[in-house]
């Protein structure tokens, strides 16, 4: 099971990543978010920051589906996200090894050339060095 502090471990062990002040967890690597807390919104409620529940860039609507449809009990989306590249994660359905790959592959997606590509795989966080 994982956590709000397992994400922000996870994010800012990756290069570069910038944590935007907020009332959960938001994270951006140049300038792109690719990951943050789920800003729920009820009609006729103020927002409620979710920091049990992640928003992950996911890249594109087959990727997305992929997710949505493959394992609906760790992810789902609102109308607020359609035709965005973004999922929700239940962050108590997901291990921390699982939520690393999610991260990474997030902050890939978001991330210029020169950083992916400068990256060593045995550093990343979650490869077995904890």
């Amino acid at each position: 099971m994982a956590d709000a502090d397992d994400v922000r471990r996870l994010a800012l062990a990756l290069p570069h990543v910038v944590e935007i002040d907020s009332e959960g967890f938001d994270f951006r690597v140049a300038n792109k978010g690719f990951v943050w807390s789920y800003p729920e919104r009820t009609p006729g409620s103020p927002r409620v920051i979710r920091t049990d529940i992640a928003v992950l860039y996911v890249g594109d609507e087959a990727e997305k589906q992929a997710l949505l449809l493959g394992e609906p009990e760790r992810f789902f989306t609102t109308p607020g996200y359609d035709g965005l590249p973004l999922v929700m994660l239940r962050l108590a359905k997901v291990d921390v090894d699982r939520l690393s790959e999610l991260v990474l592959d997030a902050w890939r997606m978001r991330a210029p050339d020169e950083l992916t590509a400068d990256l060593d795989e045995t550093d990343l966080p979650g490869s077995g060095a904890r």
